[in-house]
Protein backbone atom coordinates (compact mmCIF):
# COMPACT_ATOMS: atom_id res chain seq x y z
CA UNK A 1 0.00 0.00 0.00
CA UNK A 2 1.35 3.39 -0.90
CA UNK A 3 2.20 5.44 2.07
CA UNK A 4 -0.78 7.32 3.50
CA UNK A 5 -0.81 9.52 6.54
CA UNK A 6 0.01 7.25 9.40
CA UNK A 7 -2.98 8.47 11.35
CA UNK A 8 -5.26 7.71 8.40
CA UNK A 9 -4.32 4.08 8.38
CA UNK A 10 -4.58 3.91 12.09
CA UNK A 11 -8.22 5.10 11.91
CA UNK A 12 -9.36 2.72 9.32
CA UNK A 13 -8.59 1.62 10.72
CA UNK A 14 -10.09 1.61 14.06
CA UNK A 15 -13.00 0.50 13.88
CA UNK A 16 -37.62 -1.71 -3.75
CA UNK A 17 -55.28 0.30 -16.29
CA UNK A 18 -73.10 -2.10 -24.41
CA UNK A 19 -73.56 0.08 -26.41
CA UNK A 20 -77.24 0.16 -25.64
CA UNK A 21 -78.90 -2.73 -27.34
CA UNK A 22 -80.45 -1.45 -30.55
CA UNK A 23 -84.11 -0.78 -30.24
CA UNK A 24 -86.15 -3.56 -31.82
CA UNK A 25 -87.55 -2.85 -35.30
CA UNK A 26 -91.18 -1.70 -35.46
CA UNK A 27 -93.56 -4.66 -35.70
CA UNK A 28 -95.39 -4.93 -39.04
CA UNK A 29 -98.79 -3.21 -39.18
CA UNK A 30 -101.72 -5.63 -39.02
CA UNK A 31 -103.63 -6.48 -42.21
CA UNK A 32 -106.45 -4.07 -43.14
CA UNK A 33 -109.73 -4.98 -41.49
CA UNK A 34 -112.82 -5.76 -43.62
CA UNK A 35 -114.97 -3.51 -41.44
CA UNK A 36 -114.54 0.16 -42.43
CA UNK A 37 -115.20 1.18 -38.86
CA UNK A 38 -112.33 -0.82 -37.50
CA UNK A 39 -109.56 1.57 -36.55
CA UNK A 40 -106.11 1.00 -37.73
CA UNK A 41 -103.96 -0.27 -34.88
CA UNK A 42 -101.42 2.30 -33.83
CA UNK A 43 -97.86 1.51 -34.66
CA UNK A 44 -96.13 -0.13 -31.73
CA UNK A 45 -93.86 2.14 -29.70
CA UNK A 46 -90.18 1.63 -29.75
CA UNK A 47 -89.01 0.04 -26.53
CA UNK A 48 -86.71 2.29 -24.52
CA UNK A 49 -83.05 1.33 -24.52
CA UNK A 50 -82.16 -0.82 -21.54
CA UNK A 51 -80.35 1.04 -18.80
CA UNK A 52 -77.04 -0.24 -17.51
CA UNK A 53 -76.86 -0.08 -13.77
CA UNK A 54 -73.85 1.72 -12.27
CA UNK A 55 -72.67 -1.53 -10.77
CA UNK A 56 -72.38 -3.03 -14.22
CA UNK A 57 -69.92 -0.37 -15.38
CA UNK A 58 -66.42 -1.58 -16.11
CA UNK A 59 -64.09 -0.88 -13.19
CA UNK A 60 -60.80 0.85 -13.96
CA UNK A 61 -57.88 -1.48 -14.21
CA UNK A 62 -56.03 -1.91 -10.95
CA UNK A 63 -52.72 -0.10 -10.87
CA UNK A 64 -49.66 -2.18 -10.03
CA UNK A 65 -48.02 -1.45 -6.72
CA UNK A 66 -44.75 0.42 -6.84
CA UNK A 67 -41.82 -1.93 -6.62
CA UNK A 68 -39.63 -1.77 -3.59
CA UNK A 69 -36.22 -0.28 -4.28
CA UNK A 70 -33.24 -2.51 -4.81
CA UNK A 71 -31.09 -0.44 -2.45
CA UNK A 72 -31.66 0.86 1.04
CA UNK A 73 -31.23 4.61 1.37
CA UNK A 74 -30.35 6.46 4.54
CA UNK A 75 -30.36 10.14 5.46
CA UNK A 76 -27.35 11.32 7.41
CA UNK A 77 -28.10 14.55 9.26
CA UNK A 78 -25.05 16.39 10.57
CA UNK A 79 -24.39 19.75 12.17
CA UNK A 80 -22.95 20.88 8.83
CA UNK A 81 -25.74 19.64 6.56
CA UNK A 82 -27.52 16.53 5.31
CA UNK A 83 -26.39 13.74 3.02
CA UNK A 84 -28.27 10.80 1.50
CA UNK A 85 -26.48 7.54 0.88
CA UNK A 86 -27.50 4.49 -1.13
CA UNK A 87 -26.36 1.18 0.32
CA UNK A 88 -25.24 -1.92 -1.54
CA UNK A 89 -27.58 -4.48 0.09
CA UNK A 90 -26.87 -7.21 -2.45
CA UNK A 91 -23.13 -6.79 -2.81
CA UNK A 92 -22.26 -6.18 0.84
CA UNK A 93 -25.11 -7.88 2.71
CA UNK A 94 -23.32 -8.52 6.00
CA UNK A 95 -21.86 -5.04 6.16
CA UNK A 96 -25.15 -3.29 5.28
CA UNK A 97 -27.07 -5.38 7.82
CA UNK A 98 -24.50 -4.49 10.46
CA UNK A 99 -24.63 -0.76 9.65
CA UNK A 100 -28.47 -0.72 9.67
CA UNK A 101 -28.46 -2.48 13.02
CA UNK A 102 -26.56 0.43 14.51
CA UNK A 103 -28.84 2.91 12.69
CA UNK A 104 -31.99 1.31 14.14
CA UNK A 105 -30.48 1.31 17.59
CA UNK A 106 -29.67 5.02 17.39
CA UNK A 107 -26.02 4.28 17.96
CA UNK A 108 -24.78 7.08 15.71
CA UNK A 109 -26.94 9.86 17.15
CA UNK A 110 -24.74 12.42 18.88
CA UNK A 111 -21.45 10.94 17.72
CA UNK A 112 -18.84 12.96 15.87
CA UNK A 113 -16.64 12.68 12.84
CA UNK A 114 -13.47 12.30 14.80
CA UNK A 115 -11.00 12.07 11.95
CA UNK A 116 -10.80 14.24 8.86
CA UNK A 117 -7.92 14.03 6.40
CA UNK A 118 -8.23 16.30 3.38
CA UNK A 119 -8.33 14.47 0.03
CA UNK A 120 -8.46 11.16 1.87
CA UNK A 121 -11.28 10.29 4.31
CA UNK A 122 -13.83 11.50 6.85
CA UNK A 123 -14.36 8.93 9.61
CA UNK A 124 -16.88 8.62 12.43
CA UNK A 125 -19.30 6.38 14.25
CA UNK A 126 -17.78 5.79 17.66
CA UNK A 127 -16.85 8.89 19.65
CA UNK A 128 -19.05 11.35 21.48
CA UNK A 129 -18.04 15.04 21.63
CA UNK A 130 -16.26 14.40 24.95
CA UNK A 131 -14.31 11.61 23.21
CA UNK A 132 -15.95 8.82 25.16
CA UNK A 133 -16.54 5.83 22.91
CA UNK A 134 -19.87 4.16 22.43
CA UNK A 135 -19.75 0.38 22.87
CA UNK A 136 -19.98 -1.66 19.70
CA UNK A 137 -21.21 -5.12 18.78
CA UNK A 138 -19.01 -7.97 17.69
CA UNK A 139 -16.89 -7.46 14.55
CA UNK A 140 -18.08 -8.63 11.15
CA UNK A 141 -16.41 -10.53 8.29
CA UNK A 142 -14.56 -8.52 5.69
CA UNK A 143 -16.50 -8.15 2.38
CA UNK A 144 -13.93 -6.10 0.49
CA UNK A 145 -13.89 -8.67 -2.33
CA UNK A 146 -17.35 -7.60 -3.54
CA UNK A 147 -15.97 -5.67 -6.50
CA UNK A 148 -16.79 -2.22 -5.09
CA UNK A 149 -13.92 0.25 -5.03
CA UNK A 150 -12.93 2.98 -2.64
CA UNK A 151 -13.76 5.84 -4.99
CA UNK A 152 -14.78 9.40 -4.19
CA UNK A 153 -18.10 9.58 -2.35
CA UNK A 154 -18.23 5.92 -1.35
CA UNK A 155 -18.70 4.66 2.21
CA UNK A 156 -16.40 2.06 3.68
CA UNK A 157 -15.90 0.26 6.96
CA UNK A 158 -13.08 1.25 9.24
CA UNK A 159 -11.05 -1.47 10.88
CA UNK A 160 -7.73 -2.25 12.46
CA UNK A 161 -4.94 -4.23 10.87
CA UNK A 162 -7.11 -7.29 11.49
CA UNK A 163 -9.17 -7.54 8.24
CA UNK A 164 -12.20 -8.90 10.12
CA UNK A 165 -12.33 -6.29 12.88
CA UNK A 166 -14.88 -3.77 11.48
CA UNK A 167 -17.78 -2.99 13.82
CA UNK A 168 -19.47 0.45 14.05
CA UNK A 169 -17.01 2.94 12.59
CA UNK A 170 -17.33 3.94 8.94
CA UNK A 171 -15.67 6.43 6.63
CA UNK A 172 -16.38 8.45 3.48
CA UNK A 173 -13.81 8.55 0.72
CA UNK A 174 -13.03 12.16 -0.19
CA UNK A 175 -11.05 11.02 -3.24
CA UNK A 176 -10.32 7.84 -5.16
CA UNK A 177 -8.30 5.70 -2.76
CA UNK A 178 -7.11 2.58 -4.61
CA UNK A 179 -4.67 1.80 -1.82
CA UNK A 180 -7.70 0.80 0.29
CA UNK A 181 -8.93 -1.73 -2.27
CA UNK A 182 -8.08 -5.43 -1.98
CA UNK A 183 -5.35 -7.18 -3.90
CA UNK A 184 -4.70 -10.90 -4.35
CA UNK A 185 -2.16 -10.62 -1.57
CA UNK A 186 -4.14 -8.55 0.95
CA UNK A 187 -7.58 -7.69 2.28
CA UNK A 188 -9.05 -4.27 1.52
CA UNK A 189 -11.51 -1.97 3.25
CA UNK A 190 -15.14 -2.94 2.54
CA UNK A 191 -17.20 -0.47 0.47
CA UNK A 192 -20.94 -0.75 1.17
CA UNK A 193 -22.57 2.38 -0.30
CA UNK A 194 -22.13 5.82 -1.82
CA UNK A 195 -23.39 9.36 -1.36
CA UNK A 196 -26.22 10.28 -3.79
CA UNK A 197 -27.10 13.68 -2.30
CA UNK A 198 -25.04 16.14 -0.31
CA UNK A 199 -21.58 15.52 -1.67
CA UNK A 200 -20.94 19.22 -1.14
CA UNK A 201 -21.60 18.73 2.57
CA UNK A 202 -19.01 15.99 2.65
CA UNK A 203 -16.50 18.23 0.90
CA UNK A 204 -17.04 21.00 3.45
CA UNK A 205 -16.41 18.59 6.28
CA UNK A 206 -13.35 17.29 4.51
CA UNK A 207 -11.76 20.73 4.41
CA UNK A 208 -12.13 21.64 8.07
CA UNK A 209 -9.08 22.64 10.08
CA UNK A 210 -8.00 19.85 12.41
CA UNK A 211 -5.80 19.24 15.41
CA UNK A 212 -5.66 17.12 18.54
CA UNK A 213 -8.70 16.03 20.51
CA UNK A 214 -9.12 13.66 23.43
CA UNK A 215 -6.86 10.67 23.04
CA UNK A 216 -6.41 11.47 19.33
CA UNK A 217 -3.29 13.42 18.59
CA UNK A 218 -4.23 14.80 15.17
CA UNK A 219 -6.85 15.03 12.37
CA UNK A 220 -9.71 15.92 14.75
CA UNK A 221 -11.92 18.80 13.50
CA UNK A 222 -11.31 21.78 15.74
CA UNK A 223 -15.06 22.48 15.65
CA UNK A 224 -16.95 19.24 16.33
CA UNK A 225 -19.09 17.89 13.49
CA UNK A 226 -22.02 16.09 15.10
CA UNK A 227 -23.96 13.24 13.49
CA UNK A 228 -27.39 14.29 14.71
CA UNK A 229 -29.13 11.21 13.32
CA UNK A 230 -29.04 8.60 10.61
CA UNK A 231 -32.44 7.34 9.45
CA UNK A 232 -33.67 4.82 6.88
CA UNK A 233 -35.74 6.56 4.19
CA UNK A 234 -36.18 3.65 1.75
CA UNK A 235 -35.79 -0.06 2.43
CA UNK A 236 -34.57 -2.48 -0.17
CA UNK A 237 -36.82 -5.23 -1.49
CA UNK A 238 -36.27 -8.50 0.37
Amino acid sequence: MNRLPAAALALLFSTVIMAAAPAPADAPAPAAQTSPVAPTSPAPQTSPAPQISPAAQTEPAAQPEAEAPAHTRVRIVTSMGTMVAELEDARAPLTVANFLRYVREGHYEGTIFQRVIANFVVQGGAYLPDFKKRPAHEPIPNESGNGLRNTRGTIGMARTDNPHSASAQFFFNLADNPDLDPLPTRWGYTVFGHVVQGLDVLDRIGNLPTGAGGELKEDVPLKPVIIQKIEIIASASP
